[in-house]
């Protein structure tokens, strides 16, 4: 049995990621870390990962990318691997994952969903079939909790979508004023409202022709689920960084 650390149990996610491996014959949730503890939790759950006794096989974070530091210092130092699945990371928090990747095995990626994950391949061909005729337009909606924007799927999107260009595409978030006309770049634009769990669209628009390759999330527990697969897939593999692609080409 896999022995799962849950790191932001307090929170939906977190909830989902405990409910999910209650039922599962594989893996089980045997600690969490969070400052807050979820009501009726029937595991320990500590404030910070310098209080965690038990010994696990691998962590789960849907947390924050505040605690990305205190959280893969105690790993490297445990050699327990993790699965990131916080978005937001400032560039140096991605440079610090990248060195710790070289101790632990590391499997980051902001969205855990099969779907979303076709979707960003479907993007890059797509734009290789399209070209600069049509121009590139990114809208994600979220509920009115999410904390970062844009999200961190509609930039994997823009980025596959911008791997078809070279890179030479640059991201211009939301547009305000006389703008003039429209330069070499991909827009993006965040909606937040309500209880959205994820809605993403990208639109191909030509002339005299759109093309809008789509996907709605209904539920949390579709990436609840995603986590669970790659943290079973993750446990015992050696040091390096992975994503949702090399779950897929193993399926």
């Amino acid at each position: 049995m896999i022995k799962v650390l849950v790191c932001g149990i307090g929170g939906k996610m977190g909830a989902n990621i405990t409910a999910l491996l209650n039922c599962d014959n594989q893996a089980q949730a045997v600690c969490g870390v969070d400052l807050h503890t979820p009501e009726n939790c029937k595991i320990p759950v500590y404030s910070s990962f310098g209080g965690v006794k038990e010994n696990v096989d691998v962590i789960i974070d849907f947390s924050s990318p505040k605690v990305i530091r205190e959280e893969l210092g105690w790993a490297v130092k445990n050699k327990v691997p993790a699965v990131l699945a916080s978005t937001g990371y400032s560039a140096d928090d991605l440079k610090f994952i990248d060195e710790c990747s070289e101790k632990i095995a590391i499997f980051r990626t902001a969205n855990f969903s099969l779907g979303v994950n076709l979707l960003v391949k479907l993007v890059r061909q797509a734009a290789l079939v399209l070209g600069e005729n049509f121009d590139i337009e990114i809208i994600e909606k979220h509920h009115n909790k999410k904390a970062d924007a844009p999200s961190g799927t509609a930039l994997m999107l823009a980025d596959s979508a911008n791997s078809a260009f070279g890179g030479d595409k640059k991201y211009l978030n939301g547009r305000e004023g006389i703008i003039g006309r429209r330069g070499n770049e991909i827009g993006i634009h965040a909606v937040r409202g309500g209880t959205i769990v994820g809605e993403h669209d990208v639109m191909f628009a030509g002339e005299d022709e759109i093309v809008t390759l789509s996907h709605s999330a209904h539920s949390k527990s579709v990436f609840a689920s995603g986590a669970i697969k790659a943290a079973k897939w993750l446990v015992g593999k050696p040091a390096g960084k992975y994503d949702m692609f090399d779950v897929l080409e193993n399926l």
